[in-house]
């Protein structure tokens, strides 16, 4: 296993840090590393508190009387400079239970109220996202939405279209668009399961 030498602080962001590791490899190599995260300062990263608390909340939510369309949403990303479709997410705010945060940020982003299901933990807990480069970890919250699509509690710096995806959507989404990991993923169970959130029983 490599060992952590040295860690500095590298910005002071509001959202997100650059920290500069300096390591030795297991085959004793010096090894200099950069790590984005959501932590506020080295105390906090995951590296120190060996906690895997979420920084964030991706919502898996189905919509219609038919319970046959996926909640989407599609983001301008800087990153890119271009449009990506993704699952509403967010940030869990200090304090906050990450199932209210998912409440919470799919009404910010589309205007809809969730109905967040219960559901082993297996599949909510926090997982990573780019582990190569961040130490973020997001929650995953699956649900029914409802309620008319709103724009109206967006912030002004976010880009974003709500869509409502049936399945030939999601196959041509999957085809021709920039759509995020996590989420295209998930959209491949969406397509192949009759019962959208038929692989949440599988550890029962």
């Amino acid at each position: 296993m490599g060992q952590i030498n040295h860690v500095e602080k590298l910005t002071d962001n509001r959202y997100v840090n650059l920290y500069s590791v300096q390591a030795t490899s297991i085959h004793n190599t010096p090894v200099a590393y950069f790590v984005a995260s959501r932590a506020k300062s080295i105390g906090e990263m995951k590296l120190k508190t060996k906690k895997n608390k979420p920084d964030g909340v991706i919502i898996y939510s189905i919509y219609g009387e038919k319970k046959d369309k996926v909640v989407l949403v599609r983001q301008y990303r800087y990153t890119l400079d271009d449009y990506i479709y993704e699952f509403p997410a967010g940030l869990v705010e200090p304090g906050e239970d990450f199932h209210e945060g998912a409440v919470r940020e799919l009404y910010e982003e589309t205007g809809l109220t969730l109905s967040p299901l219960k559901v082993d933990a297996a599949y909510e807990k926090p997982y990573f996202t780019t582990i190569g480069m961040t130490d973020e970890s997001c929650a995953t919250v699956y649900g029914y939405a409802s309620g008319e699509i709103s724009t109206a509690a967006q912030e002004d710096s976010e880009e974003i279209e709500v869509v409502i995806a049936d399945r030939e959507e999601v196959k041509r989404i999957l085809r021709e668009e920039n759509v995020a990991i996590m989420c295209a993923y998930m959209l491949m169970h969406f397509l192949q399961d009759e019962e959208p959130f038929g692989f949440l029983k599988s550890l029962k």
